[in-house]
Protein backbone atom coordinates (compact mmCIF):
# COMPACT_ATOMS: atom_id res chain seq x y z
CA UNK A 1 0.00 0.00 0.00
CA UNK A 2 1.61 3.29 -1.31
CA UNK A 3 1.56 5.72 1.94
CA UNK A 4 1.08 9.60 1.27
CA UNK A 5 4.03 11.35 3.87
CA UNK A 6 1.80 14.42 3.06
CA UNK A 7 -1.27 15.98 5.36
CA UNK A 8 -4.24 14.18 4.90
CA UNK A 9 -6.30 17.06 4.93
CA UNK A 10 -6.40 19.44 2.01
CA UNK A 11 -6.47 22.05 4.21
CA UNK A 12 -4.10 23.48 7.03
CA UNK A 13 -5.05 25.85 9.69
CA UNK A 14 -4.35 29.19 9.60
CA UNK A 15 -1.28 31.12 11.37
CA UNK A 16 2.15 31.55 11.41
CA UNK A 17 4.49 28.75 10.32
CA UNK A 18 8.49 28.00 11.70
CA UNK A 19 9.95 26.23 8.78
CA UNK A 20 13.29 24.40 8.55
CA UNK A 21 15.22 24.56 5.31
CA UNK A 22 18.85 22.29 4.97
CA UNK A 23 21.71 23.37 6.56
CA UNK A 24 23.37 22.31 2.92
CA UNK A 25 21.87 19.64 1.79
CA UNK A 26 18.89 20.26 -0.04
CA UNK A 27 17.34 16.76 0.46
CA UNK A 28 17.69 17.21 3.77
CA UNK A 29 14.11 19.32 3.60
CA UNK A 30 11.09 17.21 4.96
CA UNK A 31 7.65 16.51 2.88
CA UNK A 32 5.59 18.31 5.50
CA UNK A 33 7.77 21.31 5.26
CA UNK A 34 7.65 21.40 1.28
CA UNK A 35 3.85 21.28 1.76
CA UNK A 36 3.53 23.98 3.90
CA UNK A 37 5.63 26.41 1.98
CA UNK A 38 3.60 25.85 -0.96
CA UNK A 39 0.11 26.36 0.35
CA UNK A 40 1.25 29.51 2.42
CA UNK A 41 0.14 32.58 1.31
CA UNK A 42 3.45 34.77 1.92
CA UNK A 43 7.35 33.60 3.27
CA UNK A 44 9.31 35.53 5.28
CA UNK A 45 13.07 34.99 4.22
CA UNK A 46 16.21 36.77 4.61
CA UNK A 47 17.75 35.95 1.52
CA UNK A 48 15.37 35.98 -1.69
CA UNK A 49 18.24 34.66 -3.64
CA UNK A 50 19.26 32.26 -1.45
CA UNK A 51 15.32 31.11 -1.22
CA UNK A 52 14.75 31.13 -4.74
CA UNK A 53 16.98 28.07 -5.24
CA UNK A 54 15.50 26.13 -2.47
CA UNK A 55 12.26 26.72 -4.37
CA UNK A 56 13.09 26.33 -7.89
CA UNK A 57 14.15 22.67 -6.80
CA UNK A 58 10.87 21.87 -5.30
CA UNK A 59 8.75 23.58 -7.14
CA UNK A 60 7.48 26.26 -4.54
CA UNK A 61 5.94 29.16 -6.05
CA UNK A 62 4.34 31.34 -3.40
CA UNK A 63 5.18 34.87 -2.31
CA UNK A 64 8.17 35.78 -0.99
CA UNK A 65 8.93 38.93 0.94
CA UNK A 66 12.61 39.57 2.16
CA UNK A 67 12.92 39.53 6.29
CA UNK A 68 16.24 39.87 7.86
CA UNK A 69 17.25 41.79 10.91
CA UNK A 70 17.55 45.32 9.63
CA UNK A 71 13.74 45.06 8.12
CA UNK A 72 11.80 43.07 10.23
CA UNK A 73 10.42 45.73 12.58
CA UNK A 74 9.36 47.24 9.56
CA UNK A 75 7.91 44.42 8.23
CA UNK A 76 5.69 43.19 11.15
CA UNK A 77 2.55 45.10 11.43
CA UNK A 78 1.93 44.17 7.62
CA UNK A 79 2.93 40.65 8.60
CA UNK A 80 0.69 40.28 11.77
CA UNK A 81 -2.89 42.16 9.68
CA UNK A 82 -1.95 39.17 7.14
CA UNK A 83 -2.33 36.47 10.14
CA UNK A 84 -5.27 38.04 12.10
CA UNK A 85 -7.17 38.17 8.43
CA UNK A 86 -6.29 34.57 7.97
CA UNK A 87 -3.68 34.45 5.79
CA UNK A 88 -1.21 31.36 6.21
CA UNK A 89 2.36 32.76 6.42
CA UNK A 90 6.07 30.68 7.08
CA UNK A 91 8.93 32.01 8.17
CA UNK A 92 11.92 30.32 7.24
CA UNK A 93 15.64 31.31 7.12
CA UNK A 94 18.80 30.78 4.93
CA UNK A 95 19.67 27.76 6.67
CA UNK A 96 18.28 25.87 9.41
CA UNK A 97 15.64 26.15 11.90
CA UNK A 98 14.42 30.48 12.03
CA UNK A 99 14.93 32.58 14.99
CA UNK A 100 17.71 30.50 16.42
CA UNK A 101 20.68 33.11 15.55
CA UNK A 102 18.28 34.19 12.70
CA UNK A 103 15.30 36.64 12.07
CA UNK A 104 11.93 35.85 13.96
CA UNK A 105 12.17 36.39 17.65
CA UNK A 106 10.65 39.78 17.11
CA UNK A 107 7.84 38.66 14.67
CA UNK A 108 6.92 35.34 17.17
CA UNK A 109 7.29 37.43 20.57
CA UNK A 110 4.07 39.59 18.75
CA UNK A 111 2.40 36.94 17.72
CA UNK A 112 2.42 35.22 21.34
CA UNK A 113 1.06 38.94 22.32
CA UNK A 114 -1.66 38.79 19.39
CA UNK A 115 -2.59 35.36 20.40
CA UNK A 116 -1.89 34.06 17.16
CA UNK A 117 -1.43 30.48 15.94
CA UNK A 118 2.23 29.48 15.96
CA UNK A 119 3.42 26.19 14.76
CA UNK A 120 6.93 25.03 14.48
CA UNK A 121 7.85 22.45 12.44
CA UNK A 122 10.98 20.12 13.36
CA UNK A 123 13.78 19.94 10.90
CA UNK A 124 17.49 20.86 10.23
CA UNK A 125 19.33 22.24 12.87
CA UNK A 126 23.40 22.84 12.55
CA UNK A 127 23.20 22.54 16.78
CA UNK A 128 21.45 19.17 16.58
CA UNK A 129 23.01 17.73 14.12
CA UNK A 130 26.93 19.38 15.52
CA UNK A 131 25.91 17.28 19.43
CA UNK A 132 24.74 14.25 17.45
CA UNK A 133 27.94 14.20 15.76
CA UNK A 134 30.01 15.13 18.80
CA UNK A 135 30.21 12.00 21.04
CA UNK A 136 30.09 14.57 23.96
CA UNK A 137 27.27 15.31 26.81
CA UNK A 138 24.19 15.57 25.65
CA UNK A 139 23.44 18.15 28.45
CA UNK A 140 24.56 21.15 26.19
CA UNK A 141 24.48 25.66 26.11
CA UNK A 142 23.74 27.15 23.35
CA UNK A 143 25.71 30.03 23.09
CA UNK A 144 25.30 31.65 19.26
CA UNK A 145 27.17 33.58 17.17
CA UNK A 146 30.49 34.48 18.70
CA UNK A 147 31.05 38.21 19.68
CA UNK A 148 32.38 40.77 17.72
CA UNK A 149 34.78 42.31 19.89
CA UNK A 150 37.38 40.51 21.63
CA UNK A 151 36.56 41.51 24.86
CA UNK A 152 33.34 40.30 24.82
CA UNK A 153 34.69 36.72 24.01
CA UNK A 154 36.90 37.06 26.59
CA UNK A 155 34.49 37.83 29.27
CA UNK A 156 31.76 35.61 27.60
CA UNK A 157 33.80 32.23 27.32
CA UNK A 158 35.23 33.24 31.14
CA UNK A 159 31.94 32.63 32.38
CA UNK A 160 31.09 29.74 30.21
CA UNK A 161 33.94 28.02 31.32
CA UNK A 162 32.03 27.35 34.68
CA UNK A 163 29.91 25.30 32.70
CA UNK A 164 30.05 21.45 33.01
CA UNK A 165 28.12 20.92 29.63
CA UNK A 166 28.99 20.98 26.22
CA UNK A 167 28.70 24.20 24.76
CA UNK A 168 28.00 25.04 21.06
CA UNK A 169 28.91 27.90 19.31
CA UNK A 170 28.63 29.81 15.52
CA UNK A 171 31.57 31.31 14.34
CA UNK A 172 32.81 32.51 11.07
CA UNK A 173 36.04 31.03 9.30
CA UNK A 174 37.84 34.49 9.85
CA UNK A 175 37.38 34.59 13.42
CA UNK A 176 38.14 31.46 14.84
CA UNK A 177 42.02 32.13 14.87
CA UNK A 178 41.16 35.09 17.05
CA UNK A 179 39.53 33.18 19.44
CA UNK A 180 41.34 29.99 19.50
CA UNK A 181 43.75 31.65 22.25
CA UNK A 182 40.90 32.51 24.46
CA UNK A 183 39.38 28.89 24.38
CA UNK A 184 42.74 27.47 24.99
CA UNK A 185 42.83 29.64 27.92
CA UNK A 186 39.25 28.78 29.05
CA UNK A 187 38.70 25.49 28.28
CA UNK A 188 42.07 23.77 28.19
CA UNK A 189 40.79 20.17 29.96
CA UNK A 190 38.34 19.62 27.22
CA UNK A 191 37.79 18.44 23.90
CA UNK A 192 36.74 20.44 21.04
CA UNK A 193 35.08 19.56 17.60
CA UNK A 194 34.99 22.04 14.69
CA UNK A 195 31.96 21.06 12.44
CA UNK A 196 32.62 22.48 9.29
CA UNK A 197 30.34 22.55 5.60
CA UNK A 198 27.91 20.26 7.74
CA UNK A 199 25.52 18.20 5.13
CA UNK A 200 27.31 19.76 2.13
CA UNK A 201 30.10 17.69 -0.09
CA UNK A 202 32.94 18.70 1.80
CA UNK A 203 31.98 18.44 5.11
CA UNK A 204 34.33 17.88 7.90
CA UNK A 205 34.52 17.03 11.33
CA UNK A 206 38.11 17.62 13.04
CA UNK A 207 38.46 17.17 16.53
CA UNK A 208 40.89 18.21 19.23
CA UNK A 209 41.88 18.10 22.64
CA UNK A 210 41.87 21.86 23.11
CA UNK A 211 45.11 22.36 24.60
CA UNK A 212 46.54 20.62 21.36
CA UNK A 213 44.34 23.20 19.25
CA UNK A 214 46.84 25.56 17.49
CA UNK A 215 45.91 28.33 15.15
CA UNK A 216 45.08 27.60 11.64
CA UNK A 217 47.91 28.47 8.94
CA UNK A 218 45.21 28.96 6.33
CA UNK A 219 41.36 30.00 6.68
CA UNK A 220 38.67 27.36 6.77
CA UNK A 221 36.39 27.80 4.49
CA UNK A 222 32.54 27.66 4.69
CA UNK A 223 30.03 27.84 8.12
CA UNK A 224 31.35 26.54 11.53
CA UNK A 225 29.88 25.16 14.68
CA UNK A 226 32.01 24.17 17.03
CA UNK A 227 31.34 21.77 20.07
CA UNK A 228 33.43 22.33 23.26
CA UNK A 229 33.21 19.06 25.89
CA UNK A 230 31.49 18.94 29.27
CA UNK A 231 34.36 18.91 31.91
CA UNK A 232 36.43 16.11 32.28
CA UNK A 233 36.32 14.45 35.67
CA UNK A 234 38.88 13.66 37.14
CA UNK A 235 39.26 11.28 40.29
CA UNK A 236 40.84 13.78 43.65
CA UNK A 237 43.67 12.13 45.48
CA UNK A 238 47.09 11.17 44.20
CA UNK A 239 48.08 7.73 42.62
CA UNK A 240 50.65 7.29 45.20
CA UNK A 241 50.38 6.72 49.31
CA UNK A 242 51.39 10.29 51.06
CA UNK A 243 53.79 10.54 54.33
CA UNK A 244 50.02 10.79 56.44
CA UNK A 245 48.85 7.53 54.59
CA UNK A 246 52.10 5.86 55.61
CA UNK A 247 51.92 7.16 59.40
CA UNK A 248 48.56 5.63 59.79
CA UNK A 249 49.16 2.12 57.93
CA UNK A 250 52.26 1.37 60.69
CA UNK A 251 49.89 2.88 63.29
CA UNK A 252 47.46 -0.05 61.68
CA UNK A 253 49.33 -3.06 61.05
CA UNK A 254 49.26 -4.35 64.54
CA UNK A 255 45.74 -4.52 64.54
CA UNK A 256 44.34 -5.05 61.46
CA UNK A 257 45.09 -7.28 58.59
CA UNK A 258 46.86 -5.89 55.36
CA UNK A 259 43.48 -6.71 53.32
CA UNK A 260 41.34 -4.47 55.66
CA UNK A 261 43.92 -1.48 55.72
CA UNK A 262 44.41 -1.61 52.19
CA UNK A 263 40.58 -1.47 51.98
CA UNK A 264 40.11 1.34 54.46
CA UNK A 265 42.99 3.65 52.60
CA UNK A 266 41.89 2.71 49.24
CA UNK A 267 37.87 4.07 50.03
CA UNK A 268 38.71 7.54 50.04
CA UNK A 269 41.87 7.88 47.57
CA UNK A 270 42.74 7.61 44.07
CA UNK A 271 45.58 4.83 44.77
CA UNK A 272 45.50 1.60 43.02
CA UNK A 273 45.09 -1.26 45.87
CA UNK A 274 48.62 -2.70 44.91
CA UNK A 275 50.32 0.04 45.90
CA UNK A 276 48.84 0.18 49.09
CA UNK A 277 49.05 -3.70 49.21
CA UNK A 278 52.93 -3.70 48.60
CA UNK A 279 53.78 -1.02 51.79
CA UNK A 280 51.74 -2.70 53.74
CA UNK A 281 54.02 -5.66 53.46
CA UNK A 282 56.96 -4.18 53.01
CA UNK A 283 56.06 -2.39 56.93
CA UNK A 284 54.78 -5.78 58.36
CA UNK A 285 58.22 -8.06 57.18
CA UNK A 286 60.41 -4.53 59.09
CA UNK A 287 58.46 -5.19 62.43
Amino acid sequence: MAINPLSHNKEIKKGLYLVPTPIGNLGDITFRAIEILKKSDLILCEDTRVSAKLFKKFEIKSKLLSNHKFNEKKNLSKVISGLKNGQIISLISDAGTPGISDPGAILVKECVREKIDITPLPGASAVNTSISASGFSEKYFFYGFFPTKLKNIRDDLRSLSSLDASIVFFISSKKLNKAIPIIKQNFSEREIIICREMTKFYEEYLRYKVEDLKIFAETLKGELTIVISEKKRVKKGSLFLSESDKKDIKKMIKKLSIKEITNLISRNNNIPKKEIYNYCVKVKNEN
